[in-house]
């Protein structure tokens, strides 16, 4: 289903998507029909200053959302979107995946179209903030990463991992216990809780420049992350890569290490070790299944790599779970 939608000044989507699949409106909840699958959407708007949409529920069929922005004039938005931060609370009998737990960073053109997959379970809380607003919040930072997101014209895209903390506090959001003329105060500063802790991740990156990026440079950068994270049994080729996204070498290495705060070879040995956890965890797979099955022609060299992304060898950390 591919539903168009104008959000005006901000006001964030929810509703129109609510009335395209025919949902049911509830005080602040909008429950998705079972026809189209099950859960909820709930949120809070605090104007032009900050929105935020949390998103717990599976579909039956993929909807494409394409969106045009209305801002007033000198209205800049930033959208920080948290995905897999909470387990999900829906309870179905189908074989559903997971959305990739992370924290997305843009302007809020940049997200103008968004995908969601069928059969797949989302438990994500986007937060939009005007850049004014942002600016009143943590215009006292002093790191360049900070400073691209609070004052940068163009285009950007930051991707990074979700911590512990942020794990903590959406979790609060889903279990608060306030009074109902409380709950907007509430929720305001918890979003402006997990602000801080994703400026705390961002200013643990190099302080270096950012390059601007354009959105077919976006584009291309996620092609590449698509590829490494589907061929985790191949070890990535530099100027495959460069060639199959249009760009020279160099050029590829600074943008993929500026979005995603890690270099190719590093980030692709990352998703491959959170793999293999998975699959010790969830598929109980032997040590040395998981290590063929990720391409390694040598266990010790699995187990080494493992223990340097995971913190313990993939043994001990199988027989833990």
């Amino acid at each position: 289903m591919k539903i168009s939608v104008i959000d005006k000044q901000g006001s964030g989507i929810a509703l129109q998507l609510a009335k395209a699949i025919g949902a049911t409106i509830s005080g602040r909840f909008i429950y998705i029909p079972e026809s189209k699958g099950s859960g909820y959407i709930t949120g809070f708007s605090w104007g032009n200053d900050m929105s935020v949409m949390i998103r717990n529920y599976h579909l039956k069929e993929d909807i494409l959302i394409e969106r045009t922005n209305e801002f007033a004039e000198g209205q800049e938005n930033v959208i920080f979107l948290l995905s897999g931060v909470f387990p999900s609370l829906i309870q179905s009998d189908e074989q559903l995946s997971t959305e990739q737990a992370n924290i997305l960073i843009c302007r809020q053109g940049v997200a103008a179209v968004m995908t969601m997959p069928s059969n797949t379970l989302f438990g994500s809380v986007t937060i939009r903030v005007s850049r004014q607003y942002l600016n009143q919040l943590f215009e006292q930072l002093d790191h360049p990463v900070v400073a691209s997101v609070l004052e940068a014209k163009d285009n950007f895209v930051y991707e990074t991992t979700l911590s512990s903390q942020i794990i903590h506090t959406t979790s609060d959001m889903l279990h608060q216990s306030v009074p109902e003329a409380l709950e907007s105060r509430y929720y305001k500063l918890k979003c402006e809780e997990l602000l801080c802790y994703i400026f705390a991740i961002l200013m643990q990156r190099e302080a270096v420049s950012t390059s601007v990026m354009h959105i077919e440079d976006i584009k291309a950068i996620y092609a590449v992350k698509t590829h490494l994270q589907s061929h985790l049994n191949e070890p990535p080729h530099i100027a495959t890569l460069a060639r199959e996204a249009g760009m020279s070498q160099p050029k590829l290495r600074k943008l993929f290490k500026q979005t995603f705060g890690k270099g190719v070879f590093d980030y692709y040995q990352s998703v491959r070790m959170q793999e293999a956890a998975r699959l010790l965890r969830e598929k109980r797979l032997s040590v040395s299944e998981v290590g063929y099955l990720l391409g390694f022609t040598n266990l010790s060299h699995f187990s080494r790599v493992f223990e340097e992304y995971i913190g313990v060898k993939p043994k001990r950390y199988s027989s833990e779970q």
